[in-house]
């Protein structure tokens, strides 16, 4: 597989859903959880989305429980903690791992694109992969890079 539009993900329901379906869109992918310090960044993540949604930017939300237990509920408790605290609207998928041997195949891939200074896996909670309208891995930020940051970046690949 050589394109993030080759995957497929699970949705919040338990319904598969192809990547395929963004193809000429920017593409922002974040592991988030609930109950993490970085949790606002779901706020920052909603304005981005409003800002730049119409112009072709998509975020897709993977829920991990993978650090500190920070994502202990299922995935209709934790659309509803979206929707009721940060008025997401964008798709927030089906929880999943991100790393290790069960880690899903889109992180698998992500994380061979674009190691981090530590190595290739996670390391916690709201890293987040930016993907061009070619379905190019562009480049990972670490967790305490906020969403807002992103801005520049992101109008330069919707140019």
């Amino acid at each position: 597989m050589s394109k993030v539009y080759d995957f497929s993900v699970e949705d919040a329901h338990g319904k598969q859903q192809s990547l395929s379906q963004y193809q000429g869109k920017v593409m922002l992918v974040v592991n988030t959880a609930s109950k993490c310090g970085y949790t606002p960044q779901y706020k920052d993540l909603q304005e981005l989305y409003n800002s730049w949604h119409e112009k072709g930017l998509e975020i897709l939300a993977f829920p991990c429980n993978q650090f500190g237990q920070q994502e202990p509920g299922e995935n209709a408790e934790i659309q509803q903690f979206c929707q009721i605290n940060y008025g997401v609207t964008f798709p927030v998928m089906g929880k999943i791992d991100v790393n290790g041997d069960e880690a899903h195949p889109l992180y698998q891939y992500l994380r061979s694109q674009k190691k981090a200074p530590s190595g290739e896996n996670i390391r916690w909670n709201f890293t987040k992969f930016l993907i061009d309208k070619n379905g190019n891995v562009v480049d990972r930020y670490e967790p305490a890079v906020k969403p807002g940051e992103l801005g520049p970046e992101i109008q330069k690949l919707l140019e």
